[in-house]
């Protein structure tokens, strides 16, 4: 594509709305047809943000639940790699009730689709939001249900702002050894790829273009070439320089960092 992608991510509907987009069939096996004729060799679905599956207000937790269901059917129809959920937010709630109220909506959510993975995403750390480390991630997974499609997506900007060295191979290496001794690496379904705004520990999630923030271009480099995070889909979520999203600068920009990764490592460039 214009933008030299082999994976995208994509709102199933407005992000930032509770109102699905129906889809015919028409349109999703046209979309099918132009992938499979594209370099695009995976598709990921974001949840919308409104969605909270941890909210104890009953008109709130219907609407995410109904969302996200939206969201894991469609990935089913258009054969996405997985759907990426934030787990949720306390909002002021108990931590055990709130947990809790994520795993049964994982469960029914789950029970209402068929083969697309839902992949919960690592927090940056702030007060109430749930998923800011891997034990709490394993709760998590363990709570709704433990299933294969339980999922795992890694932001690299949320790791360092919630306390995770990740800027040099040794200390990534450190990390993804604990997340697959707690949760497993077949757990893990994909990446997102931002620099921090933010210092390490900070808790804050503020995205920077890349190499423009506290992981810079060692710490990227570091990430995009480590060997475990081979073959997953890497989704580039930053500002970008026009501050219209990522565009083909930041994508290129990204794939130089992971061969000069690579490199370093000794690893032979593709």
């Amino acid at each position: 594509m214009e933008r030299d992608c082999e994976a995208i991510q994509i709102f199933h509907q407005s992000s930032r709305a509770w109102r699905p987009t129906a889809r015919s069939d028409e349109e999703i096996a046209e979309f099918r047809m132009a992938l499979e004729e594209s370099p695009i060799d995976a598709v990921v679905i974001h949840a919308v943000y409104l969605i909270n599956c941890a909210s104890m207000e009953d008109e709130i937790r219907s609407k995410s639940l109904t969302s996200l269901m939206h969201a894991l059917r469609l990935g089913d129809r258009i054969g996405a790699a997985g759907v990426v959920l934030h787990p949720g937010s306390q909002k002021g709630c108990p931590y055990d009730d709130c947990m809790r109220l994520v795993g049964e909506a994982l469960r029914e959510v789950l029970a209402e689709s068929e083969r697309c993975r839902l992949l919960l995403e690592d927090t940056a750390g702030a007060t109430g939001t749930l998923g800011r480390d891997f034990d709490e991630l394993a709760r998590l997974v363990e709570l709704g249900g433990g299933g294969e499609r339980l999922g795992i997506c890694l932001d690299c900007c949320h790791l360092l702002a919630s306390g995770f060295e990740i800027r040099t191979p040794d200390a990534l290496g450190d990390v993804v050894d604990e997340f697959e001794s707690k949760l497993g690496l077949e757990r893990l379904g994909c990446l997102h790829v931002n620099d921090s705004a933010m210092p390490l520990g900070s808790n804050r999630d503020r995205h920077a273009n890349l190499g423009e923030g506290e992981l810079g271009r060692a710490g990227l480099r570091a990430f995009l070439s480590e060997p475990r995070f081979d073959a997953l889909p890497a989704l580039i979520e930053t500002p970008g320089f026009d501050k219209r999203g990522p565009d083909t600068k930041q994508v290129r920009l990204a794939k130089r960092l992971r061969r000069e990764g690579l490199k370093a490592r000794g690893f032979e460039i593709r």
